[in-house]
């Protein structure tokens, strides 16, 4: 069996054993990941790809390790790259969102042996920082040795998910190996009951000051008062589940839920993802191996066909059942006593963390008082989409970790599963996916007539996303008109004549100016760093609006609705948009006619490598279009890389002569002219500020 470490502590007394405790879990945690993908029985089975919404297991090999690279070179930690074109395709592309590309077209994947030797540079250098990175404790928020936390239960997930992808691929593409043990053991389904909980406060929330690494969600505060209700004793197991699929379970339309019946229709299902039929009936997918159907043990679905069960099996007994809320879960938790991973011992009370198997195993193996599996062997899916606690706010080195999940659509799965390991297996730990997903996931019901309340209403919460939510789509201020709006105005000012096929938005915040630039060309890409800015602008592009809450004074809030003009509808199907980062940008982003970037190049952390590497995607003749307020700030830009604001042997360098330093002995200098722009922070409170743009030609 793997040997897995234990989530470490950000406490302790001795910073130099402390150090060599994140080192032991730093390797362990790569060593457990490319063991991972020795199930894989050839290079070519790399380049597979099992699931549609995702990539091929190439990305995901790749993507842990540029995860290090990017976080630490945003976090100043590094200064440079190791390889930046592994870094800008293994950067992003992990959720199943709108905006995410997924046409494998775009993507030159490098071979398996040239991502292992990267990974290798990674680990060296990581175990480098390790050494010589000076340590405090306890580890904070803004400590860099937060950021090497962060990359490793960032891979921590990524054994998790990855062995869902395996689990999913054409098992002539794999093989079992001896490390990674299947479960031996299996039966008749048990008798499934309901089970009395009593009700109570809940309240769920981590501070800074907790004793292990969390994601931004997990903290915060969040209290309900939960009534009485029973839940089932077991996870529901294969055995029952099968039940429902020979009552005609997924032809029966009155069962599912709306968005279920939809997913079910388009995906033709007939049967739980990792069942598989044969001749002699189903059988049963484990990781990489085809074995004989484990009645009792927890079947693996999603939350449709969960939701679709609980619907025929209340039908079937006169019952009000569903599946459990977050709260309900702490609930349960809290009445039977289990024990959080501090509190395990040698060996885990549950199937969980590779701790017993590789797999799932019979829901009678692990109990807590009345109730099995309140921990582990599955995932457990929740009634709760996935929302902030009060006090939520997001790191700002990995801003779009949850923030693109706040739509409602993201259903928080409970309890982690026999792969689940670091924070995924604490008790405070709060991962959500779409409901069509599939994880190592399946689910409990429970007998109840409350009704969970969050909000259906979803309103921008984050500060900087509405404000830039205003000031892209909302009102005008001082007589200044829209400023995204009238920089786009102007880059189609200078195209005049020219071709306008395709053009580049760079720093496109919330797509204003992305969309007024379709007006007039074939395509535009908009491209933002920001997950969070890319989703409001997606979400403007197919839905027409965004509600966003902005502050008038203390704690007073003005709620806003911005929609997308009419005379933007036909232009906003033109255009498409990505998170990237415009220091790095992917080779395929080439070709255009008009560059843009609007108050980006003083928040760059390489502003010259941008100008250098952005020349070369702009065709013959084509333009580009700066415009900034040159506000040099060493939070964003280390100062030794400022283009301007300096004195250079004495002499003043402004932010112009640096581009022209850059730019012209490849453009030349068309115009300059004043941009002024207003930025709302609250009703008496606004930034007033002018930027100056500059057009280039590109010789």
């Amino acid at each position: 069996m793997i040997e897995i470490e234990r989530i470490p502590s950000l406490y302790g007394s001795d910073p130099e054993a402390k150090r060599e405790e994140i080192r032991r879990y730093f390797h362990n945690t790569c060593d457990v990941y490319e063991s991972l993908f020795d199930h894989l029985i050839s290079d070519e089975a790399f380049y597979n790809r099992p699931e549609p919404l995702r990539h091929p297991h190439i990305f995901y090999f790749g993507h842990t390790a540029v995860f290090y690279v990017n976080k630490l070179v945003l976090a100043k930690v590094i200064e440079e790259r190791i390889d930046p074109m592994l870094e800008s395709i293994f950067a992003v592309g992990v959720d199943e969102m709108s905006w995410d590309d997924l046409n494998e077209e775009h993507y030159d994947w490098p071979t398996v042996e040239k991502t292992r030797r990267y990974r290798e540079s990674v680990r060296k250098m990581v175990d480098g920082l390790i050494s010589t990175l000076p340590l405090e404790l306890p580890i904070t928020w803004d400590s860099p040795w937060w950021v090497i936390l962060m990359g490793i239960e960032h891979e921590r997930i990524h054994i998790e998910t990855s062995s869902v992808l395996i689990r999913q691929t054409d098992i002539s593409f794999v093989k079992p190996l001896p490390e990674w043990p299947v479960c031996k053991i299996s039966g008749d389904a048990p008798e499934n009951i309901l089970i009395p909980v009593s009700g109570g406060k809940v309240v769920i929330g981590k501070e800074k000051s907790d004793d292990y690494y969390g994601w931004d969600n997990e903290y915060g505060l969040h209290e309900a008062e939960i009534p009485d209700f029973k839940a089932s004793k077991y996870l529901v197991t294969n055995g029952e589940f099968m039940k429902f699929v020979e009552d005609g379970g997924y032809e029966n339309d009155s069962w599912w839920e709306e968005e279920g019946l939809a997913w079910r229709n388009f995906k033709k299902a007939r049967h739980p993802h990792f069942w598989v039929e044969g001749e002699k009936g189903f059988r049963y997918r484990a990781l990489a191996e085809i074995i004989e159907m484990p009645m009792d043990w927890p079947v693996d679905v999603n939350y449709h066909e969960a939701k679709a069960y609980c619907n025929w099996l209340g039908e079937k007994t006169g019952r009000r059942l569903r599946l459990p809320t977050e709260d309900e879960w702490f609930l349960l938790h809290e009445r039977c006593g289990v024990a959080d991973q501090p509190e395990w011992g040698e060996r885990a009370p549950a199937n969980i963390g590779f701790e017993h198997y590789a797999s799932a195993c019979p829901v009678t193996m692990f109990h807590r008082g009345d109730f099995h599996d309140v921990i582990g062997n599955v995932w457990e899916w929740s009634e709760t989409p996935i929302y902030p606690f009060e006090g939520f706010e997001v790191h700002p080195i990995y801003d779009d970790f949850t923030t693109p999940t706040y739509d409602g659509r993201h259903n928080l799965i409970k309890g982690g599963s026999f792969a689940s390991t670091g924070n995924e297996a604490l008790k405070s730990s709060r991962y959500a996916f779409r409901r069509h997903f599939f994880q190592h996931a399946g689910f409990r019901y429970v007998e109840s007539g409350y009704e969970e309340r969050i909000g259906s209403a979803i309103y921008e919460s984050d500060t900087q996303v509405s404000q830039y939510c205003e000031f892209g789509w909302g009102d005008s201020y001082f007589g200044v008109g829209n400023y995204p709006q009238r920089c786009a105005e102007a880059a189609l000012e200078f195209t005049e004549g020219l071709k306008r096929r395709r053009a580049l938005d760079i720093g496109c915040a919330t797509g204003r100016s992305t969309i007024e630039l379709a007006t007039r060309f074939e395509a535009v890409t908009g491209l933002d760093f920001s997950a969070r800015f890319i989703g409001v602008a997606e979400k403007i592009r197919t839905e027409r609006s965004v509600r966003y809450k902005i502050p008038i004074e203390g704690e007073l809030i003005e709620y806003k609705e911005a929609r997308l003009p009419e005379r933007l509808e036909e232009a906003a199907k033109k255009v498409d948009f990505w998170q990237a980062d415009a220091c790095n940008l992917k080779p395929i982003f080439t070709g255009y006619d008009l560059v843009t970037a609007f108050n980006l190049i003083d928040r760059l952390y390489d502003p010259a490598k941008f100008l250098r590497d952005i020349t070369e995607r702009i065709n013959s003749g084509g333009i580009l279009v700066l415009s900034s307020p040159y506000t040099w700030l060493e939070e964003y830009t280390p100062k030794d890389r400022w283009l301007g604001g300096f004195r250079r042997d004495g002499e003043p360098v402004t932010t112009l002569d640096g581009l022209k330093e850059h730019l012209l002995p490849h453009f030349r200098l068309v115009e300059l002219r004043d941009m002024e722009f207003v930025i709302r922070e609250t009703s008496r409170k606004l930034q007033h500020s002018v930027a100056q743009m500059s057009v280039w030609e590109r010789r």
